[in-house]
C-alpha cells in the first residue's frame, strides 16, 4: 500500500474536487484518494503492484486516468503550464456582446425583464442556469446523471431512472428555493441585509465569470462553496441501488457546490416570499435541464460538451456583466449611486 501524488488536468472548481475524489475512490486498487483545488492534484493510496509491475507511476497514472476520462480529466506525473490564450477573446468578445445587447433590447421592448433596478427576474435566473449547465461546475451534476443511468442499465430500464433524477431536481429546487425565500421573510431582512446579500451575489457572479475567462488561475481559489462532505455524500448516492434514488439523488443536487447554485440560493434569501423564491430558483433550475438532460438521454460524455476556449470566455464574459449588472443595481437601490442607466 502506497501514496503517489498526480497532478490534475481538466480542474477547474470544487465540484471537480468532489467528483475526481469520488471516482478514484471507487477504483478497486484505491483505498484513499484526496484532491486538491489550491495545487490541481490528487494524493492516491493503495496497491498497484500488479498493474504497474512496480512502482511505474506513468503506468498507474494512465490507469487511474481511465476513471476520469469520461469527465474530462487526467492524471499526469508534471502539470500542465497555464495558458491564458487571450486570442480566444477576439471572437468571444464579439459574440458576448452581442448577446449582451440583444436582451437589453428584448427587455427595452419589454418582451423579456432581465434585470430591474430591485431584483433579478426570472429570465435572469434562467440565463444563469443555461450557462452554469455547460461550465466546468456542472460536470459533477452531469456525471451523477451519467452515474444514475449506468448503475441502473442492468435492469434494463435507462429512461425511468433519468426521468426520477431530473424530475427530483426541478422538483427540489422549486420547493427548496421556496423555504430559502420564506426564511428571508423570518428573518426580516432590512435594507442593509438585502444590500448585503445583493452584494455578495453580484460578487460571487462576478468570480464565476471571471473563472469561466480562465485567465487568472489564482480566482478560483475565491470561489465559494459548501462543506466539500456533503458533496461527497451526495455523490455517493448514485451507488446506491434503489428505484427512488435517482429521485433522491435529483433532489440532493440542490447541495452541490456549484457557485451558480449558491448564488442563486443567496439572491433568494433576499426575495422573503415562499412563491418568489421558488420561481427563481425553479427557473433556474430549468436552465440547466436542456443540456442535462441531453447528457443523461444521449451517448454524450462530459468531455465532449462545449469545452471551446472561445465558448467559456463567451459565457463568462455574460456572467461578469450580470455580476456588474447586479452590483451597479444594489448601489442604486442602497441610495448609494444614482441610477446609470434608463433600462
Amino acid at each position: 500500500m502506497k501514496t503517489y501524488t498526480f497532478h490534475v488536468n481538466g480542474m477547474h472548481c470544487n465540484a471537480c474536487v468532489v467528483l475526481t475524489e469520488s471516482e478514484l475512490n471507487d477504483v478497486p486498487e484505491v483505498s484513499k484518494a484526496k484532491s486538491s483545488l489550491a495545487t490541481h492534484s490528487v494524493e492516491v493510496t493503495g496497491e498497484f503492484s500488479a498493474i504497474s509491475g512496480g512502482d511505474n507511476l506513468a503506468i498507474v497514472a494512465d490507469y487511474l486516468s481511465q476513471a476520469l476520462k469520461p469527465h474530462g480529466y487526467t492524471l499526469s506525473l508534471e502539470g500542465q503550464k497555464h495558458s491564458a490564450k487571450w486570442s480566444d477573446f477576439k471572437l468571444a468578445l464579439p459574440i458576448a456582446l452581442g448577446f449582451i445587447a440583444l436582451f437589453i433590447i428584448l427587455q427595452k421592448l419589454g418582451i423579456v425583464n432581465l434585470v430591474t433596478t430591485s431584483e433579478v427576474g426570472y429570465s435572469t435566473a434562467f440565463i444563469i442556469g443555461l450557462i452554469a449547465s455547460v461550465s466546468t461546475c456542472m460536470a459533477v451534476v452531469g456525471g451523477l446523471a451519467l452515474s444514475v443511468s449506468a448503475n441502473f442499465a442492468k435492469e434494463g430500464n435507462k429512461v425511468r431512472p433519468q426521468a426520477l433524477f431530473h424530475i427530483g431536481r426541478l422538483v427540489s429546487f422549486f420547493i427548496l428555493g421556496g423555504v430559502i425565500g420564506a426564511l428571508g421573510l423570518v428573518f426580516q431582512l432590512g435594507a442593509t441585509g438585502t444590500f448585503v446579500l445583493s452584494l455578495i451575489v453580484a460578487l460571487v457572479l462576478l468570480i464565476l465569470g471571471i473563472n469561466l475567462l480562465d485567465v487568472f488561475p489564482w480566482t478560483k481559489k475565491l470561489q465559494p462553496t459548501i462543506p466539500s462532505f456533503i458533496g461527497k455524500r451526495v455523490h455517493g448516492l448514485k451507488n446506491v441501488n434503489h428505484t427512488f434514488t435517482p429521485f433522491l439523488v435529483g433532489i440532493a443536487t440542490f447541495f452541490l457546490p456549484c457557485g451558480f447554485t449558491q448564488s442563486m440560493q443567496i439572491y433568494t434569501l433576499t426575495t422573503g416570499s415562499f412563491l418568489t423564491g421558488a420561481l427563481i430558483m425553479g427557473a433556474f433550475a430549468l436552465g440547466t435541464f436542456p443540456v442535462l438532460a441531453l447528457l443523461s438521454f444521449s451517448s454524450l460524455g462530459i468531455h465532449k460538451k462545449a469545452q471551446s476556449g472561445i465558448f467559456f470566455k463567451t459565457a463568462g464574459t455574460v456572467v461578469i456583466f450580470f455580476g456588474i449588472f447586479n452590483l451597479i443595481n444594489s448601489l442604486v437601490v442602497a441610495g448609494i449611486i444614482p441610477p446609470l442607466f434608463s433600462f
